[in-house]
């Protein structure tokens, strides 16, 4: 009976043993579970961060996004009415070259009916200064002489 009970004991201690083995593994197991769960949960906290982060990043964007929005729909009226204005200074700038040009024109054939007027002048002048020595060399001078004998014409 004492071989029974020693071998109950050594039974015993084989189970206790198993069971501190056992146990021993399993706190480890529970061990790096917790482990893991705090990695994870630091994990996951900085994930939160950095969402949180690009949240903010995305939000600014965002209304950057609708800033700039406005802003190029502000630049396409100004840019509009500028079109419009250049093309009203075209319309201008080519209404004055025609302009430019008929006053041009209209100064060359000035130019040249002065031109003309001038030589008819000159021509008249000719005629009027021949018929002047013409008159005056009829005409019987006051002493008795004519006027072509002397060769100066009165009033010269």
């Amino acid at each position: 009976m004492k071989k029974v009970l020693l071998e109950m004991e050594d039974q015993k201690n084989s189970y206790e043993q198993k069971a501190k083995e056992s146990l021993q593994k399993v706190l480890e197991e529970k061990m790096n579970a917790e482990q893991q769960l705090q990695s994870t949960q630091r994990s996951l906290a900085q994930a939160e961060q950095k969402c949180e982060e690009w949240r903010s990043q995305y939000e600014a964007l965002k209304e950057d996004w609708r800033t700039l929005g406005t802003q190029h729909r502000e630049l396409e009226s100004q840019l509009h009415v500028l079109q419009s204005k250049l093309q009203g200074a075209d319309s201008r700038d080519l209404q004055m070259n025609q302009a430019l040009r008929f006053l041009e024109n209209e100064h060359q054939e000035l130019q040249a009916k002065i031109e003309c007027l001038q030589g008819d002048r000159d021509l008249c002048s000719l005629y009027t200064q021949d018929l002047q020595e013409a008159m005056w060399a009829m005409a019987p001078s006051a002493d008795g002489g004519d006027c072509c004998s002397t060769g100066s014409v009165p009033g010269q």
